[in-house]
């Protein structure tokens, strides 16, 4: 992300996630293993998502929409449904500016779309925005699919730890800038196309996608929180519930699963997702949340595209 953000931090190996845990967790999970889940008890539990590997858009074979722009935070660049593949689909507007985040009564950044005066609700001050987040339909079709010639993709787990003496776990690779190295979200900078900016030492230009789905517990208290950079939207039931769109510094939003009044108590349903690392110089990505999820089978990924 652009040097001029700033993140909170935490090192990799901080995380216990060197790229040989990685690997070798996924290879069990492909395998049929049994994933740890936070209804196990455990003070772990891991989940799997899919990173796709995209070359930024001044190399040949570049992609358009990855290193091109760089616009802050914006809402309302996908549709508030996934479609027919469970996938996000671009509005065609480039969105507006958020200047000031909308907020609940508990202070939590939330989606603007989800501001009621009558829950104790900040408004969000949001702006027109007359710059290019996205290039096309096509080229943002390409994000989350696996396509020829276009992007390299694999499984990827991450592992989720409890905070202590609390239900909440959270998953944490983030950035503050008190060490000289970039660190933060970096799952392949040994893979794929492992195009290492030389100056910041990591591979950066990929996508990640989560399918996950919990149970619903009315007035338990359930909240997903998402605090990181690039675009990231979370879909809950297939309804945008966190929309942290453009290229920005690190972004924090929450959803409390109690305002989905769609929802019904002991309802089985999926989480989804997306996030894309578009622009160096920094990569952020920390959840934290109540929720038990579990990992939803997905294809199989293996790198076949070149």
């Amino acid at each position: 992300m652009n040097a001029s953000h700033n993140h909170t931090m935490t090192t990799n190996a901080h995380l216990g996630l060197g790229r040989t845990s990685l690997l070798a967790a996924g290879l069990m999970l492909l395998a049929g293993t049994t994933v740890a889940s936070a209804q196990s008890g455990s003070d772990t539990f891991t989940i799997m998502g899919t990173v796709r590997d995209f070359i930024r858009f001044d190399n040949p074979g570049g992609h358009p929409d990855f290193q091109q722009y760089n616009t802050g935070h914006l809402t309302g660049l996908v549709e508030p449904l996934l479609d027919d593949q469970g996938k996000p689909v671009w509005t065609g507007s480039q969105g507006q500016k958020v200047r000031i985040q909308c907020r609940d009564s508990e202070g939590r950044n939330i989606n603007p779309a989800f501001f009621d005066p009558s829950l104790g609700d900040t408004p969000p001050d949001l702006r027109s925005f007359n710059g290019t987040a996205i290039t096309s339909a096509e080229s943002f079709r390409q994000w989350y699919r696996d396509t020829p010639g276009v992007n390299l993709s694999m499984s990827v787990p991450i592992t989720l730890e409890r905070m202590p003496d609390s239900d909440i776990f959270f998953f944490h690779a983030h950035d503050d800038r008190s060490t000289g190295p970039r660190e933060g979200f970096f799952p392949i900078d040994n893979d794929l196309y492992a195009d290492i900016d030389p100056t910041y030492l990591h591979n950066y230009f990929f996508t990640f996608e989560l399918d996950t789905e919990f149970s619903v517990q009315k007035n338990a208290g359930q909240v997903f929180t998402f605090y990181g950079d690039d675009d990231v939207w979370v879909f809950i039931d297939g309804r945008l519930v966190i929309d942290i769109g453009g290229v920005h510094g690190a972004v924090r939003q929450s959803i409390e699963i109690d305002r989905l009044d769609w929802l019904e108590d002991g309802d089985r349903v999926s989480l989804k997702l997306f996030f894309a690392e578009r622009h160096t110089t920094r990569s952020n990505f920390r959840m934290e949340t109540n929720l038990k999820l579990n990992s939803v089978e997905g294809p199989p990924t293996t790198a076949l595209y070149d």
